[in-house]
């Protein structure tokens, strides 16, 4: 998908959101609803989801695709990657990334998008995989950061 189309449906995707949204207060119902209304509107999106801190430990949360790794091996792979460099992270190519968790070998690119609170600490990641190699690319960390932060300003406070 080129990037304009891409731009185009990140746009239609974040205004449905922003609706979908506004009455929710409930933090795992609004994850939920962006994992789903994402998981279904790309369909290079194989695994889309998110995991949360929880006592310093990375636990999978709201998920739509095959089963998940529950919990993370602390500081490995793309996920504790975007939660400690404190930034998103695109991988090309999830094989060639150093400490990376398979949790299903048929996944071979990632990025991965921290979620922060209302005082800007990072609470865990939006993560989504795709069987194809290089599916990411600026246009989707742009899209899925604006997401990201709808749910911040609806849900988290």
């Amino acid at each position: 998908m080129d990037r304009s189309k891409k731009t185009g449906r990140y746009r239609r995707i974040y205004d449905q959101l922003a609706e979908l949204l506004n009455p929710c207060k409930n933090q795992v119902a609004a994850m939920a609803t962006v994992t789903a209304v994402l998981h279904n509107k790309f369909d290079y999106f194989f695994w889309t989801g998110f995991y949360l801190l929880d006592k310093g430990e990375l636990i999978v949360g709201p998920y739509q695709g095959p089963v998940a790794c529950i919990k993370l091996k602390k500081d490995a792979g793309v996920c504790w990657a975007g939660i400690n460099r404190k930034e998103t992270i695109i991988v090309p190519n999830v094989h060639e990334f150093p400490g990376h968790i398979a949790c299903d070998s048929r996944s071979n690119s990632e990025i991965v998008v921290p979620l922060r609170n209302e005082s800007g600490k990072i609470i865990g990641v939006l993560d989504i995989d795709s069987k194809d190699f290089s599916s990411f690319d600026e246009a989707d960390k742009e899209g899925l950061e604006r997401i990201v932060g709808l749910i911040y300003l609806n849900v988290i406070k």
